[in-house]
This record gives structure tokens, C-alpha cells and sequence, in this order.
């Protein structure tokens, strides 16, 4: 999106002078333009797919944006070393691939051992929200939403929390049910979620983790403390255990557009029906109705480009609008518009169908819509969206934060300063490697023994790469039936 220098522009326009007259020849132009972009295309396909193998090969799924390296402070202080866990997992149904290493490797000088034995999720004993005993509370509320990426990586929007004066507050998040076509699935009503709170200090860049949600009431997880006034930052996250990318089985393609009796275009109603889904996504207060920073988050996510305060007036002036925020008729309008640039063809639906999560069956498997809910006893709380990203370093260091914090520690046999900290819930395992020494580090991490179990590494065995004095997430686990029990059990070996 920058604008070009006069400089790149007269390159462009010698290297397209086909007949050397000084001008550009626009048609040819438009030829080379789109024959390059496909060489390019596939040069990148290849090396990503050569380098997404041996990286597979190599050290496992690693687009998790969590299992990225936290940097340790300098004065950390040794941590409780007691009987710690890692996570295991069995392969999915219907997955073919295979251990990094075969599982006859010999044993490692340097390992440590942890089993988790796991009820089924339904006999769990968890302690509750129940946000409905504090009625006379004030409460802000904002959905949002994750997104898978083509690499696996997910990302979701973020937030800042206002607090004017101290206040015991009571934070959820929970899967949107958002309103759905008539016999289609809620695919994403089974994705974990979770909220980090970082209170900010000072400066956005330093963050200091508060708590997280680990408090359960089936789908809902929350937190209730107390709270100083000041700025909050709030991350969500999931695991990737379940959110994660699956091979379409989809026979044939939904129809979007159809044209009605007089010719003209129109929207299907299978096609409206997921339009007000999205709608209902993306209207982050609520309201019933689409501001120009919600609509923003749209674009940014389908096309890589905001819509400015001059391209907002005119969808003003075509399109339904109350209090210059668009209806859902004006929002129905504008896909119907872009169909029509198109002439019928549904190739840009589609691109922001896909890009949202949805399969060619308008089924949403790669997105999970969320809500937050902030209740606050003594002040009004206010929310608001800022970004939509990747996890970023500071959601990373709270996650191997809280697992530290939460967990339990056991140094591996051997060497001492290679230490794997171990969180469980009653939903979900996480582990944390913490590499004290100077000296970078690769883990083998085996799942083989753990029953009904799922990680988001997609692989029985891989091999993590720990840098010197970091910490990095090592993998997280939750049971594949949580109607069973499931068993964890998990080895970490230095190689």
C-alpha cells in the first residue's frame, strides 16, 4: 500500500516500453504484471512448503504463536522444584503422519518423566462463575474473534480495559453462538478459550501479567479479583488444540449469487443467512450496527486495507447508515454490490468467505467468535478493540508466566538447569520448558503413552529448540473425548 517513488516508477515504465516510445503499453503491462505475480506464487509456494516439511520434520508444529522464546530476567530466582508433567498426544482420527524420530530412539543422558492421570470433563470438580449473582454490577461486553491462518499461526483481536477507581471486577470469555443456518454445526462451540490480563505500566511495552481465566463453568472460563484503576490490557488465546487446520471434505461449492427473474442480481439465502452470521461477529459492542472502526477490523482481516473517513462518507451515501454506522441492509448491500463489479462472479466473496474462517460449505471451521464480559462492582468498566494480530511477545511471556506461576517444576535427571514446568486444568494441560543455562537446547518431546489426548503439535514426537536463559511452551494437551478420561503422559529427553 505505500506509494511508489518517481525513481520505481520509471523503472516500471522502461522495463514495460515495448515499443520505445517512452510510454507504457498498459494491456502488455497488465500481462507481465500477472504472469510475474504467478512466477512469483509459486516460487514462494515451493520454498514454503519445502521449508514447512523440514521444519516438521525438524522441531514439529511450531506456528503456535505461543511456543515462540520468552527472554529470562536476569535475577529470576530459582524455581519450587517439585513433581512436574509434560503433555502427550495421540494422533486424530484419520492422521497419517509420522514421529519426527522413530520411537525406537535410544534413551537420552538428560530426561524427565510426567504423567497426569485426568477425569472424564464431565465428573470434574471445578470451581464456578456465576455472573448472574452480581446483577446490580456494571458490565461493558465485546465479542471478537480467531482466525487460523494458512500456517496454522492464529490471531484475534486485543483489548484495553479502562478501570476509573479500584473494583472488584469479574472477567469471561466464552464461544459466540452466533445465530446459524438451520442444520448446519457449530464447529467452534468446542474451541478453548482463555483472557490474560496485563495491567499496563507506564508504557504499552511493559505489561505485567495480573491473572488469567482458569475458572470454569462449562464453555465460560472468567476470573474474579480485585482490580486498581489504571489500563488493562486483555489477550485472548487458545491452545490450537482444536482450532486448528483440517482437510476439507467438502463435495462441491455453495452458490452465493443466483439472478432472479428480471435479470438481476441476487444474494442466496443460504448466502444472506451467513452474511448476518458475520455481521453479528463482527459488531464488536453489539449494537446492531457496524462503526467505522468494527467495519475496519473487517477489512483489515479480507482485504490488508482500511476503509478511510472519505470512502466511509460515500458508503454513507449508497448504502443504509444510521448514526454514520452501516445497518445490517447496508452491509447485505455492499456484498451485493461487490457481486455486481464482478459481474456474478463470487471469486471476491469468496476470498473474504475463506478469509473468515468459512469452507466452500459456508461452514465456519476456522474461526472462533468469542465474547468478553467485564463486570465491575464499583465503577463502569470501559473495553475497546485495538488490534487485530498474531500473538504477540507479550501474550507469549504471560502464558509461560502463568504456567511457572501455576504449575508444577521438575528439573530434568541430569542436568539441573533444564527445568519443565507443568500446568493442568481440568480442560487443559500445559507445558513450559525453562532452559537456565547458556547454551541453547533441543528437547524430544514424546506423547507415545498418553491416551485420548490432543495436542496443538499435531505430532506423537517432535523436538523443540529452547534458547540460552529463555522459557518457551513446549506444547498443550486437552482430551480428545471429554466424555472419557484421558491420560498424559508425557517425556522430555535433552538431545
Amino acid at each position: 500500500g505505500e506509494k511508489m517513488t518517481q525513481d520505481e516508477v520509471s523503472a516500471i515504465i522502461n522495463q514495460a516500453d515495448f515499443n520505445c516510445s517512452g510510454k507504457l503499453d498498459y494491456n502488455k503491462f497488465c500481462d507481465v504484471y500477472v504472469t510475474t505475480s504467478e512466477q512469483c506464487c509459486r516460487a514462494a509456494r515451493e520454498k514454503l512448503e519445502v521449508d514447512r516439511r523440514l521444519r516438521q520434520q525438524q522441531f514439529g508444529s511450531q506456528a503456535e504463536a505461543s511456543s515462540e522464546g520468552v527472554t529470562l530476567p536476569a535475577s529470576k530466582p530459582s524455581p519450587r522444584i517439585s513433581r512436574k508433567t509434560d503433555h502427550k498426544l495421540t494422533p486424530t482420527k484419520g492422521d497419517s503422519r509420522t514421529p519426527s524420530r522413530p520411537s525406537s530412539a535410544p534413551s537420552c543422558k538428560a530426561s524427565v518423566s510426567t504423567t497426569i492421570s485426568m477425569g472424564a470433563s464431565s465428573n470434574r470438580n471445578t470451581k464456578l462463575i456465576e455472573p448472574d449473582t452480581m446483577k446490580e454490577w456494571q458490565c461493558a461486553q465485546s465479542k471478537g474473534c480467531f482466525y487460523l491462518e494458512d500456517d496454522g499461526e492464529i490471531i484475534s483481536h486485543k483489548y484495553k480495559l479502562h478501570l476509573p477507581q479500584k473494583s472488584t471486577v469479574c472477567v469471561t470469555i466464552k464461544p459466540l453462538n452466533v445465530r446459524q443456518v438451520e442444520g448446519k454445526s457449530c464447529h467452534w462451540l468446542s474451541v478453548d478459550t482463555a483472557l490474560y490480563i496485563l495491567k499496563e505500566n507506564e508504557t504499552q511495552e511493559n505489561l505485567q501479567l495480573v491473572s488469567f481465566t482458569e475458572q470454569q463453568n462449562k464453555e465460560l472460563f472468567g476470573w474474579k479479583g480485585e482490580l486498581g484503576s489504571g489500563v488493562y490490557w486483555l489477550l485472548p488465546f487458545t491452545t490450537g488444540c482444536r482450532l486448528k487446520k483440517v482437510k476439507p471434505q467438502i463435495a462441491g461449492e455453495a452458490k452465493l449469487v443466483y439472478r432472479g427473474e428480471d435479470g438481476e442480481l441476487a444474494l442466496t439465502k443460504e448466502f444472506r443467512a451467513t452474511l448476518l452470521d458475520i455481521f453479528e461477529t463482527i459488531d464488536l459492542d453489539g449494537n446492531g450496527l457496524l462503526s467505522l472502526e468494527e467495519y475496519n477490523f473487517f477489512e483489515l482481516r479480507t482485504s490488508g486495507e482500511k476503509c478511510d473517513e472519505e470512502a466511509w462518507a460515500v458508503c454513507k451515501e449508497n448504502f443504509d447508515m444510521k448514526k454514520n454506522e452501516l445497518t445490517r441492509q447496508g452491509f447485505m448491500d455492499l456484498n451485493l454490490m461487490e457481486a455486481n463489479d464482478r459481474e456474478g462472479d463470487p471469486s471476491d466473496l469468496w476470498v473474504t468467505l475463506l478469509s473468515l474462517g468459512y469452507n466452500k460449505a459456508l461452514e465456519m471451521t476456522e474461526a472462533c467468535p468469542f465474547v468478553i464480559d467485564i463486570y465491575a462492582e464499583k465503577c463502569k468498566p470501559r473495553i475497546k478493540a485495538i488490534y487485530l494480530e498474531a500473538g504477540s511477545w507479550q501474550l507469549n511471556r504471560a502464558v509461560c508466566k502463568s504456567v511457572v506461576n501455576k504449575g508444577e517444576a521438575k528439573a530434568m535427571d541430569g542436568c539441573e538447569n533444564i527445568i519443565v514446568h507443568t500446568y493442568k486444568s481440568g480442560r487443559r494441560i500445559t507445558s513450559v520448558i525453562e532452559n537456565k543455562s547458556e547454551n541453547k537446547v533441543i528437547i524430544r518431546v514424546s506423547n507415545e503413552q498418553s491416551k485420548n489426548c490432543l495436542s496443538n503439535r499435531g505430532l506423537t514426537v517432535f523436538a523443540v529448540e529452547v534458547a540460552p536463559k529463555s522459557m518457551m511452551v513446549s506444547q498443550h494437551v486437552m482430551p480428545l473425548n471429554e466424555q472419557e478420561e484421558w491420560l498424559y503422559n508425557c517425556v522430555h529427553s535433552l538431545l
